[in-house]
């Protein structure tokens, strides 16, 4: 018989805890110590940490996921994991939790959303449900009725970007030009022509200057003004 109190006993992959308080990083740990048995519970205080430890981890399959950390903007951290972790649940927790958030954090790949101030129960209740395959919305949560197509087939053509094409979009956005991208990335300036082509074909635009439009409609990066934007 077993004797474990948590209700998901059996052995879990690894999770990965996203933010950059120690405190809450500290306190999410023990409520997810106590809801089931991870192999193991990393935690990252920003999203390149992140990104490492999904490369050096293949078993991490459940994220927690702060929208507000030092090296992200909007919801770029979400759509980069999940390019990164295209099968990983992930689960945003975060004080940005108004409606609208929660509904372009669900669009961009999210598997659930939990206000940062919830008690460990919410927590519970939404590991429960996304377990069993189901989105996680908190209590009262309702969709907004005036967002604007554009904004969410925006968010559909990023999603397709991969990882690396989503750094690139972002070093795009902050006015690099492909020498420049190629230098910081360590990769061959031929290979980022690539990208950037591939980039312009999966959001449907025929300029760097509408790709970096698309990106500010969804908060992707941050965006320079659209003459430091080489075309």
């Amino acid at each position: 018989m077993n004797s474990d109190p948590r209700p998901f006993a059996r052995k879990l992959p690894s999770a990965l805890v996203v933010d950059d308080h120690p405190l809450f990083c500290d306190a999410l740990v023990l409520t997810l110590q106590a809801i089931a048995d991870f192999r193991d519970i990393h935690v990252a205080g920003n999203l390149e940490a992140a990104l490492g430890r999904l490369q050096t981890d293949p078993n991490v399959a459940w994220v927690f996921l702060d929208l507000n950390l030092p090296d992200v903007n909007g919801l770029d951290g979400l759509l980069r994991l999940r390019s990164a972790a295209p099968k990983a649940k992930i689960l945003i927790a975060s004080s940005m939790a108004d409606n609208r958030m929660i509904s372009r954090a669900l669009k961009a790949g999210a598997n659930g959303f939990i206000p940062k101030h919830s008690q460990s129960q919410v927590f519970r209740r939404a590991f429960e449900c996304v377990d069993r395959g189901e989105s996680f919305v908190p209590d009262g949560y309702i969709e907004p009725q005036d967002c604007l197509s554009d904004s969410q087939d925006a968010f559909a053509r990023l999603a397709t970007l991969t990882n690396q094409q989503a750094r690139i979009l972002q070093l795009i956005c902050e006015g690099k030009l492909n020498k420049q991208i190629a230098f910081d990335l360590s990769i061959a300036e031929t290979t980022v022509k690539a990208h950037v082509t591939a980039i312009m074909r999966k959001l449907g635009v025929q300029s760097r200057t509408q790709a970096v439009l698309v990106a500010q409609e969804t908060k992707f990066s941050s965006v320079l003004p659209s003459e430091g934007v080489q075309p």
